[in-house]
């Protein structure tokens, strides 16, 4: 994933973590706005949670940011 995207999910992950707590789950659609803008990206983060890393549909935001974080 790119440096910019990788940014994002930090940001949103932060974000989420701050309004909700240290529980607070996300699925990748999270980094994305309600609209089909970019699908390649869309897909490359799909591609890096679920075929890549075999994530849940809901994963914790604190792991989500730590796995991107430290790639």
């Amino acid at each position: 994933m790119n440096t910019a995207i990788r940014k994002k999910i930090i940001e949103v992950c932060d974000s989420k973590i701050s309004s909700k707590g240290e529980n607070v789950g996300l699925s990748f659609y999270a980094f994305f706005k309600n609209k089909n803008d970019n699908p390649e990206l869309l897909m490359e983060v799909a591609k890096w949670w679920i075929m890549e890393n075999k994530l849940d549909h809901f994963e914790k935001a604190v792991k989500i940011k730590e796995m991107v974080k430290f790639k």
